[in-house]
Parts: C-alpha cells; sequence; structure tokens
C-alpha cells in the first residue's frame, strides 16, 4: 500500500480517541481521510468489534467510498465494508464499517437513538460554514 499524507496523523487520531470520545481530523482533498481512517481504527480495542457508521453526504460518494474501501482490503462491498443509501444496500452478517447517506443515518437514529451496536461514527466531507453575525 502506498504512503499517504494522512498516514502520519494516523497515531496522533488513534491516541486522540483513546484519550477522549471525539476527535476532529482536518487535512486537505486527496490526503487519504475517507480511505485509510476507517480502515486504520477497525481494529481499535475501544471500539470492542462494534460497528464503524461513515457519513458521506451524496449517494454516489457513499457507494464509491464502500466500494474503495473493500477493494484495499481485497474484498467487494457487502463484506468487511458495506454502504446503505436510497433504495440500495450492499451489507452483510460481518460488515463493520457502514457508509451511509444523512438520510440513512436520520432514520436509523429515529429507529435506535442510542445506536446500538456502533462504537464510532465518522463525518466525512463535513463543511463549516462561516458565521458572521449581524
Amino acid at each position: 500500500m502506498f504512503s499517504l499524507p494522512i498516514d502520519e496523523a494516523l497515531p496522533a487520531l488513534r491516541q486522540a480517541l483513546l484519550a477522549r470520545d471525539e476527535a476532529v481530523l482536518e487535512a486537505p482533498p486527496g490526503a487519504g481521510k475517507t480511505t485509510r481512517v476507517p480502515l486504520a481504527l477497525l481494529d481499535e480495542p475501544w471500539l470492542a468489534g462494534q460497528t464503524i457508521l461513515m457519513l458521506e453526504p451524496r449517494r454516489l460518494a457513499a457507494r464509491a467510498a464502500a466500494e474503495r474501501l473493500a477493494s484495499e482490503l481485497g474484498e467487494k462491498a457487502g463484506e468487511t465494508v458495506g454502504y446503505r443509501i436510497r433504495l440500495e444496500s450492499k451489507v452483510g452478517p460481518n460488515t463493520r464499517i457502514e457508509v451511509v447517506t444523512e438520510g440513512i443515518l436520520a432514520r436509523r437514529l429515529q429507529d435506535d437513538p442510542t445506536l446500538d451496536g456502533v462504537g464510532l461514527v465518522i463525518f466525512d466531507e463535513f463543511h463549516v460554514l462561516p458565521f458572521a453575525p449581524k
């Protein structure tokens, strides 16, 4: 596997998540956030075998991210890595990383507000708008 800029930040991210229940990771596009972070955290002891949910804002991005993550493991989407988007789902009994869209996450939160079985939620492509008071 070739090196990406995000790789050097992964040990600090692991430490931050071990110490706290949250972390913000900022890196430029193409640094490897989407493809490296979920896989790097999959076997962390604090995750204790629970699922990782990764939020992608668009259906095409969710499907593509899941397929790329699965290919990094030498698998097809629906095995260790799967996705759920409107009208389409590729997850299986061994899926540990689910890439979902906002609507799917909202529906899941309505059905199960505690997200039972989920150990980590990753908000990928999170955009912050500047606040301008009037």
